[in-house]
């Protein structure tokens, strides 16, 4: 009722959201039926609002004959679904169902002469159940009208009770439903920026990624979620799996070469880092990027080295001592930071998010 509908199945547009924040709605039913009629054919017709302002009591709800109030009372008179065309054709003019649904088709695909020649039909059957010519005119008129648009109902209640049972989880554990719902946008920036423009909307903060708490997924810490690197451009699901498991067998990185030392290099390349210091995803380590990126080359040369020689079996007097090799250490080059637009811009590419403490 709050147009709160960011990330619910069929409910997020801004004129859905709009239009149920008219509607109020009450029931699934009501669900059901805004499925049905936020589609080009109703919406031009001002069928929407036509029930909207039935359902809120601003009109008044008609029905031509009283046959008809069984089969619209749930659309507050307004023929929505094609099923209620096929039951006031059944009950009205003893239609069986499936000569009904040829006067459905024929309303759908508005086949002129077929109509003339249905409206005759329809004004036949209906005379057999003593319902005055006149009455069925209108009845035939109306159905002409709205039931051209006519949706499925069946259709309609599937979509209508998923948005529900999205709209509950959202309601009742927002951080969990929006990490899922980020992660199920996973390779979508666009997406993911929209979702995270919900999420602090509703104040849940967005912790950036970071080589030493991010997993792949959007994970929940407490009531903030902490990005996942499978939403970082260029990073694959086998370099995440090497840096997890690198960071649960040494520990957090305290460099980019400890980085490079300790990940395996054959699963994580120079793009796969360089996406991650422009990500952000490196800023526990330094937060100074632009020497970062400077130091990829010589990082990476490095932690390949050492890997090497370990695949060898060569060991050194530092590795027989358990002493930190810390000599071999390259030196980070000495580099001035990027400009503020440029961290937002590359950052901006690789992920989507901006920086909290810049946001």
């Amino acid at each position: 009722s709050n147009g709160e509908t960011v990330g619910i199945f069929q409910f997020e547009s801004s004129g859905m959201r709009e239009y149920l924040c008219k509607l109020k709605p009450e029931s699934l039913d009501e669900l059901t039926a805004m499925n049905a009629l936020y589609r080009p054919g109703p919406l031009d017709s001002h069928m929407t609002d036509e029930y909207i302002d039935r359902k809120r009591g601003l009109k008044r709800i008609v029905y031509e004959h009283p046959l008809l109030e069984p089969i619209l009372k749930e659309t507050y008179g307004v023929i929505v679904y094609q099923e209620q065309v096929l039951k006031i054709a059944s009950d009205l003019a003893g239609y069986s169902l499936g000569k009904a649904d040829i006067l459905r088709k024929a309303m759908g695909k508005k086949k002129a002469e077929l109509m003339v020649q249905q409206r005759e039909e329809f004004k036949k059957g209906t005379k057999a159940k003593t319902i005055k010519e006149q009455v069925a005119e209108k009845i035939f008129d109306l159905m002409a009208t709205f039931g051209r648009y006519g949706f499925n109902k069946s259709h309609s209640a599937g979509y209508a009770y998923l948005a529900y049972q999205t709209a509950y989880l959202k309601a009742h554990y927002p951080v969990q439903f929006m990490a899922a719902s980020m992660t199920s946008e996973t390779g979508n920036t666009d997406r993911v920026v929209t979702l995270m423009e919900e999420c602090k909307r509703m104040g849940i903060e967005v912790l950036p990624p970071d080589v030493n708490q991010s997993v792949g997924k959007f994970k929940v810490v407490g009531k903030q979620i902490r990005f996942g690197l499978e939403a970082v451009k260029n990073v694959g699901r086998g370099a995440i799996e090497a840096v997890v498991e690198s960071r649960e067998r040494a520990g957090k990185f305290d460099s980019i070469f400890q980085f490079c030392a300790e990940v395996d290099m054959g699963a994580v390349n120079r793009r796969v880092i360089e996406s991650l210091i422009q990500a952000g995803a490196f800023d526990s380590v330094s937060k100074h990027r632009a020497q970062l990126m400077a130091s990829v080359d010589v990082a990476t040369s490095y932690g390949q080295n050492l890997q090497e020689e370990k695949k060898r079996g060569q060991t050194s007097l530092f590795d027989l001592t358990g002493e930190t090799k810390t000599a071999s250490i390259p030196r980070v080059p000495e580099v001035p930071e990027w400009p503020i637009s440029e961290i937002l811009s590359k950052e901006r590419r690789c992920s989507g998010s901006t920086p909290p403490g810049i946001r």
